[in-house]
């Protein structure tokens, strides 16, 4: 496939916009030509109106840059909207994998396989004849509402990448003579995603720490909006060395520096925990290089904290190293926000083709676009045929009239033929359909297979790492212990529970609505006063996880026993009601 010569690539941030022309060289790589990035509406409570910002946001990068309208573009999703996930799957050859990759998908997806856009990549070679495999998807609502900004701001979709995946390929085209483990840390507004990069292997993952929460956590200290805080946060913010430094002597830089580092501190647990699941779980390597990227990662210090806490050689990740650019202006555009361009680069690099990955979720509104595209050359030729074949078939009818009747009596027969066929058609087309409604509950039900293990792994996530044990969990339904046997049961500790306010007791399918944990907290000395705090940290981290409605809870509700240490027991009892979010259907 030839390269065309203008490469327009765009990254839809979750706060930041960034638009950038390439051009190709005859060498096969790419230069940058030009690059303007435009801010989103930094309040988290603004995002209804995201589509009608990423128009305007779009149309207006658009005109700055001097782009026309209906050009292709290739962008790249934000991760937070999307869903990934690396499996293994067995098989003697790539062939096995593609046969059995949409039952995986059905398994995997956490939405009904018909309400989302997928796509897959086998990464690398087999391992004893297992293939490492990602998965990607999205709900086609949300893709279409996002394509439609993208066209209303006059482009048309080419590829539909994913921010790490485009990372990726960046980091791959920009340091293909590294060898051992490296790992891109790039942080972003809402998220932090981790790129582990070994060989031709790729595993990402996804923490709900970002620039964001630094943003919240000043406004909360100063007690103002959002858009304060974050006006703060750049202004004054930097990571705090702590130590032996010394404090800086404005009170305001102070208390900032204090927040980001304590931000920056839970995210350097989150990234530790990630790191030992990459070598527990998939097999890796102790990564012996960080590379940082992303919006966030300019604050002042970033580079001396993470060098302090990984103990690992920490430099801003360069996706220019070997793209060239045009001009000074440019330069000096990139030479503050080079460590912000990786994903329109990986996206530019998509264009010319041979990525290690290529994933593109395109709606179903561009995929009917780009086969008509290819098509219609063949379209104009087999009209330019017809029109050939019409005045044929015209001189002959003048020459003789017995050859139209035999032609006329041909197409007879061969449009009753076809009809035959429609018919045919039909009846597979109804037989189809009929399965399908028989298969969607079924396929509804393995999906939700993998509720319970994502409501596990929150609480293993969030239980903090010491002194605290949960030894029961009981789930419940309308305020009661529910069996999995099918039947409610007496209460299996002395905890009473409540079902929500103005709820009906027994009315429709049963529902698991909550969850009772029972456990135990260390005392140590036994008469420590301050161990039941450990619990109120618990506590703390599930009210910020999605698969618990712990808002407007009273902490009495949540926390129904909590004993006081009186020195005679190491351990003590408590109990933890959790209602979930999105109480889960039973049998």
């Amino acid at each position: 496939m030839a390269s065309p010569n203008r490469i327009f690539a765009l990254n839809l941030g979750m706060q930041t916009v960034t638009l950038a022309e390439f051009h190709t060289n005859p060498s096969g790589g790419v230069t940058l030509h030009a690059c303007q990035q435009e801010e989103l509406i930094v309040d988290p409570a603004a995002d209804l109106t995201r589509p009608a910002q990423i128009e305007a946001a779009v149309a207006n990068l658009r005109k700055a840059l001097g782009i026309s309208a209906k050009e292709k573009i290739h962008f790249a999703l934000p991760s937070q909207a999307v869903f990934t996930r690396f499996v293994k799957l067995p098989g003697s050859s790539p062939n096995d994998v593609e046969s059995i990759i949409g039952f995986e998908a059905q398994q995997n997806v956490p939405f009904p396989i018909d309400e989302v856009v997928w796509d897959h990549q086998i990464m690398g070679e087999a391992k004893d004849n297992n293939w490492n495999v990602v998965l990607v998807a999205i709900k086609a609502d949300q893709l279409g509402d996002i394509n439609s900004s993208i066209n209303k701001g006059g482009f048309r979709s080419a590829t539909i990448d994913v921010a790490p995946m485009a990372l990726y390929n960046a980091f791959r085209y920009n340091y293909s003579d590294l060898s051992g483990c490296s790992l891109l840390v790039d942080i972003g507004a809402r998220t932090t995603n981790l790129i582990f990069v070994e060989g031709d292997r790729v595993f990402s993952r996804s923490i709900p720490v970002g620039g964001n929460t630094i943003s919240a956590a000043v406004a909360k200290e100063f007690k103002q909006d959002v858009t304060v805080g974050e006006k703060l946060k750049l202004e004054k913010g930097f990571v705090g060395l702590g130590g032996a430094y010394a404090e800086p002597e404005d009170p305001t830089e102070m208390r900032i520096s204090k927040i980001v580092r304590n931000t920056m501190t839970r995210l350097h647990a989150d990234i530790a925990r990630s790191i030992s699941f990459y070598r527990q779980n998939q097999g890796g390597s102790a990564p012996v290089r960080t590379f940082l990227c992303g919006g966030t990662v300019g604050l002042p210090y970033m580079v001396e904290f993470f060098s302090e806490k990984l103990q690992t050689p920490i430099e801003y990740f360069n996706p220019l190293r070997n793209v060239t650019v045009n001009s000074q202006v440019v330069a000096d555009f990139a030479s503050t926000r080079a460590h912000a361009l990786g994903e329109v680069v990986g996206c530019a690099l998509r264009a010319i083709g041979n990525c290690p990955v290529e994933i593109n979720l395109r709606p179903q509104s561009v995929v009917r676009e780009q086969d008509l595209a290819k098509r219609k050359p063949f379209l104009v030729l087999a009209s330019l045929c017809i029109i050939a074949s019409l005045g044929a078939w015209w001189y002959f009818v003048n020459r003789s009239a017995d050859i139209t009747q035999e032609q006329l009596d041909s197409v007879t027969a061969e449009a009753s033929r076809l009809e035959q066929v429609a018919n045919q058609f039909a009846g597979v087309d109804a037989e189809n359909k009929a399965l399908q409604e028989t298969a969607a509950p079924l396929i509804l039900t393995v999906a939700e297979r993998a509720i319970w293990a994502n409501v596990v792994d929150e609480l293993a996530t969030r239980l903090p790492a010491y002194n605290i044990w949960v030894t029961n969990l009981q789930p419940l339904s309308q305020g009661k212990p529910y069996s999995f046997g099918g039947t409610k049961t007496a209460a299996v500790t002395p905890v009473a529970t409540t079902p929500a306010p103005g709820a009906k007791p027994d009315a429709g399918p049963p529902k698991i609505d909550a969850l009772q944990i029972n456990g135990l907290f260390l005392a140590n000395p036994p008469d420590r006063l301050d161990a039941p705090k450990v619990i109120d940290e618990f506590v703390k981290q599930l009210k910020e996880s999605p698969a618990f409605n712990l808002e407007g809870k009273k902490d009495t509700d949540i926390v129904p026993q909590r004993t006081t240490p009186d020195g005679r027991s190491w351990a003590y009892p408590y109990t933890i009601i959790l209602p979930l979010r999105n109480p889960i259907a039973l049998p």
